[in-house]
């Protein structure tokens, strides 16, 4: 990954789409921030755009203000970052694609934060690359543009297309490319100053099986079951053929879901194919019955119903009303809900 040009300084257009998420996208600026200050020399400099400029609001409330695309207008970039988070596709409009296209074909490095790929690959930008989105949005992505790789991992350098899931993993990103530019002396300087303690490696997943953040775990016959299952969402398989499939009988098996699950093999099987049933419903235009399918189910009353009962509200009717409202949305992978009333 190498900025084009011969600049003195590296060049950022970020541009932000109504709703996108503020403290990946200030997490990303301030390596560069605090590069700058420690050298004192404006290596990087940066704007942030939207389409009309003014405020734009992010998914947390708070606002910024912007530059609209317009304004901008003039020399380009050395980079030009997607900032996005719910419903990418709405903001797609023939400005944002002709901005993004006329980048493209001046050789402007491109990027996405968050759901910034839908964006890019909205304007056609990303088809035989390899890129990165938010895992909850992984499964919608590899339905919308098979003609794109779609890695898990927390960041993707793909020549010209750089990519990054979002969160805290946005300041890994940002480091990553002060490194390339300017050397580790100074990456690892401006690592110290806003106290990211590790600077982690290309390739990293977002989800790693062996760990949680907060040092909680469960045991590994949980977890190889788990994956199991993840692996095996469109045609789920027998639970007895998983137990044999990790050398486990299925009265232990059960014992330790309800353990450290809080529920059944079978329903916490169920409920994941949901999971990702609810992604596809609430961010494509795949027919029902495509996500049924997609998701494991053979029958699509089947699917309805059971989707009904684990989040409330018929498919159909999500789709129109949801883009998964906040009490709705899919739970990690492992974790156990403690809420009151829970059904088990």
């Amino acid at each position: 990954m190498n900025a084009s040009g011969n600049h003195s300084s590296t060049s950022f257009e970020l541009l932000v789409m109504p709703g996108f998420n503020l403290a990946a996208t200030m997490a990303f600026v301030d390596p560069f921030r605090a590069a700058n200050y420690l050298d004192g020399v404006s290596h990087f400099r940066w704007v942030f755009l939207s389409e009309r400029g003014g405020g734009v609001q992010a998914s947390n409330g708070a606002s910024i203000t912007t530059r609209s695309l317009s304004d901008s207008a003039g020399a380009l970039p050395d980079f030009m970052i997607v900032s996005s988070s719910w419903e990418p596709e709405a903001h797609v409009s023939p400005a944002v694609r002709a901005v993004l296209r006329q980048a493209a074909r001046r050789r402007v490095i491109l990027g996405g934060i968050d759901t910034g790929a839908f964006v890019l690959a909205h304007a056609g930008l990303l088809r035989g690359s390899r890129v990165t989105v938010h895992y909850e949005h992984i499964d919608a992505f590899r339905e919308l543009f098979p003609e794109t790789e779609v890695s898990e991992t927390l960041w993707v350098f793909d020549g010209s297309r750089i990519t990054c899931c979002g969160g805290a993993a946005t300041t890994d990103f940002a480091l990553h490319i002060v490194r390339n530019l300017h050397g580790s002396s100074l990456a690892n300087a401006a690592a110290r100053y806003i106290f990211a303690a590790q600077l982690r490696d290309h390739g990293t997943p977002q989800n790693p099986q062996d760990r949680e953040p907060i040092g909680t775990s469960v045991p590994d016959t949980v977890r190889r079951a788990i994956r199991a299952m993840e692996e095996n969402l469109e045609i789920p398989l027998p639970i007895a053929q998983i137990c044999r499939k990790i050398e486990v009988s299925h009265r232990q098996l059960d014992r330790l879901f309800s353990h450290h699950v809080g529920k059944t093999p079978v329903l916490y099987y169920r409920d994941i194919r949901l999971d990702r049933a609810r992604g596809l419903v609430t961010q494509t235009k795949l027919t029902m019955a495509e996500i049924a399918y997609a998701s494991g189910f053979a029958s699509q009353v089947h699917f309805s119903r059971a989707y009904k009962e684990r989040f409330g509200l018929a498919p159909s009717k999500d789709r129109i009303e949801g883009r998964i409202p906040f009490e709705f949305r899919a739970w990690p992978m492992h974790r156990r809900r403690i809420e009151s009333g829970e059904k088990r």
